[in-house]
């Protein structure tokens, strides 16, 4: 993992930038006890960059206020998972230490709003609640069995049909718990240097079924309470609850993850209660989930070799089952790609999109860190698969009873990702919350690949010195949209530069999705080639550049590109034909984690799973709208 220390304070107003930031303004500068806070120090921060700065960093983190975190093992609070954010080690509960390599830019805490911080207290004597009758079961663990036998006690509270529902919703305990964390958010924020965001997660899952989101807030202020699955399992009174608070003064969105875990619900075609979809759901969807988290550590969502069979790199890091469970997860409805061309589809027949998302990626660790590096690898649940052997990557000292040579939870279909990447003048909150509202997000599985993307007519050269102020001038970067212009075919712009302490890149394509005779269809086109290779013009790929891996020592053989960049027009374009269009960039193959384990063990790698992976970066869409007739 790596990154360019710089973060956030959120800016005044453009003309007061020098005077601080104000906690009207949501930065909570000036808030007591704050980092950072004090008058004057806005003198400090780094000039705003009009060309933009690529800021890296974690909306998906989960400390001991989370219910399941907690039964895990971890007991780091939110300053610890800040301070590792910024640089520092933090103990693992199994013992070893965790690290960053390079410090991240920006960061949010985003417990479980569900039964916020109660385990926690369960677990303390002083507290009320550690008086419940299941107050042991859940908070005090000797081995694993116990951890496990906690997780599974913990359903019968949260499924809204148990006589236990909300039994232990002991909203003291929510508040107390969430004003801490509110607090931690904004005593760490440190502008210029390191961005905080309050945040947390929604955890609706009908039937392990994920509907899951995280809310992440502009400023300083937040609601007293988190709106959670306690209050309803429908994201769309989620949505409507934040739409209260925006007109309350507490902007907020919310960015959904692990659709692959959704059994298709996630980018159903019907709302919560089974009606097709309206412009105004569009709306209210959209309004309030600008962006769609495609990566993480429980796999990649942004397409499935099903849904897209023409498409060779379809196939990474795939997570089958529903979230926290072994049941199948039902492709269709549940990946990112699919969702852009149904909205698309949708916009062409009945004039609405309910999913013009930008991604970002995320680590969703319950470690209070990251995920880290395949060649470092934290995984994401404590104890439970703090080693190869817990996590199905190095086979069992005997079999099991039924005979099987390695664990049988669904832990090996997890990976070591990711990261979100913006765009942003400067590391303030104002900055990079603006950069998420309009989309200028991109993805990375972890290495610190940076990714641009400008479309527009007559762009200037990619290698021109003011190519990127020109391409703003002439164009749209990520996340933005096209007007029909006429016949010709619009030019794009694609950059992308490795991260220099990981892999050379392979290759950089275009994904086009469009709408064909009222039917979706997408393309995958190879755009920029590693080692001054030329595109195949009648396959549109590049030519394999022959890297490898050494799979005795996980050595890299074979030489990559530290840059691609490139001007590119779609020879297949067609100007009464809405589309989409976003950058895919692959890394040579490296090992999988799941084979570093291996190694380190000296053991074979399990043969089941693939032995390397091409990390890689999505950048967030630019759309293509014609006049609809």
């Amino acid at each position: 993992m790596k990154s360019r220390n710089n973060l956030l304070c959120l800016l005044l107003l453009g003309a007061l930038a020098v005077s601080g930031c104000s906690p009207e303004q949501g930065d909570g500068a000036g808030a007591k006890g704050r980092k950072g806070g004090g008058e004057g120090m806005a003198s400090a921060m780094p000039p705003s960059n009009p060309e933009r700065n690529a800021y890296f960093g974690d909306l998906h983190v989960h400390t001991v206020y989370s219910f399941d975190a907690y039964i895990f093992g971890t007991r780091a609070s939110p300053d610890d998972a800040y301070r590792f954010a910024q640089g520092a080690a933090l103990r693992h509960p199994a013992g070893f230490d965790m690290q960053l390599e390079e410090p991240l830019d920006f960061y949010a805490v985003t417990d479980h709003g569900a039964f916020l911080g109660v385990i926690k207290a369960m677990g303390e004597p002083a507290s009320a609640i550690s008086k419940h009758a299941d107050a042991t079961v859940l908070s005090q663990h000797e081995t694993t069995a116990d951890r496990r036998t906690a997780f599974q006690s913990i359903f019968k509270y949260v499924h809204q049909q148990s006589e236990a529902f909300g039994e232990i919703h002991d909203l003291d305990v929510i508040r107390a718990a969430w004003s801490n964390i509110k607090d931690s958010a904004n005593r760490n924020n440190d502008p210029g240097k390191f961005t905080t965001f309050i945040g947390y997660e929604y955890t609706s899952g009908p039937d392990f079924q994920n509907l899951h989101r995280n809310v992440i807030f502009k400023g300083s202020r937040a609601p007293e309470v988190p709106f959670s699955r306690i209050d309803s399992s429908n994201p769309e009174d989620l949505w409507r609850w934040m739409d209260r608070q925006r007109r309350a003064g507490m902007e907020s969105f919310a960015l959904p993850h692990n659709s692959n875990g959704s059994n298709g619900l996630m980018f159903s075609l019907r709302d919560f209660a089974g009606n097709p979809l309206t412009a105004a759901y569009a709306n209210l969807r959209m309004r309030n989930e600008p962006l769609v988290e495609n990566t993480q550590i429980k796999g990649t969502s942004d397409t499935h070799p099903m849904l897209s069979p023409n498409d060779e790199w379809a196939d990474f890091e795939i997570m089958p089952n529903r979230v926290a469970s072994t049941l199948a997860s039902e492709p269709r409805g549940s990946y990112a790609r699919e969702a852009l061309l149904n909205g698309i589809t949708l916009w062409a027949k009945q004039g609405f999109n309910p999913f013009k998302f930008g991604v970002v990626g995320a680590s969703d660790t319950h470690n209070a860190t990251w995920s880290g590096n395949d060649d470092n690898y934290y995984s994401k649940v404590g104890m439970l698969d703090s080693d190869g052997q817990k996590r199905g990557s190095v086979p069992l000292h005997q079999p099991d009873e039924q005979g099987n040579r390695y664990v049988t939870d669904y832990y090996h279909y997890w990976g070591g990702s990711g990261l979100a990447g913006v765009w942003a003048e400067q590391n303030t909150r104002d900055a990079i919350y603006a950069a998420f509202r309009r989309k200028e997000t991109f993805s990375t599985t972890g290495p610190r690949i940076k990714v641009r993307f400008f479309a527009g007519r007559a762009l200037p050269s990619p290698h021109s010195p003011t190519m990127v102020r020109d391409a703003y001038q002439a164009g749209v970067s990520m996340g933005g949209d096209l007007a029909m212009m006429g016949p010709a075919a619009p030019e794009f712009i694609i950059w992308a530069t490795q991260d220099p302490k990981d892999a050379p890149l392979q290759r950089a394509q275009v994904i086009k999705g469009w709408v064909e005779k009222g039917e979706p269809k997408e393309q995958v086109y190879d755009v920029a080639c590693s080692n001054g290779a030329k595109v195949n013009p009648s396959s549109h790929r590049c030519p394999d550049n022959n890297a490898t891996v050494d799979l005795a020592t996980c050595t890299p053989r074979g030489r990559g590109a530290a840059e691609l960049k490139v001007k590119w027009q779609d020879p297949d374009f067609d100007a009464a034909t809405p589309a989409f269009y976003y950058v895919r960039v692959l890394q040579n193959p490296t090992c999988r984690w799941s084979t570093w384990d291996a190694i380190r063990a000296k053991v074979p790698p399990r043969e089941d799973l693939h032995a390397t992976i091409q990390e890689r970066a999505w950048s967030s869409p630019i759309w293509y709208s014609p006049m609809r007739r």
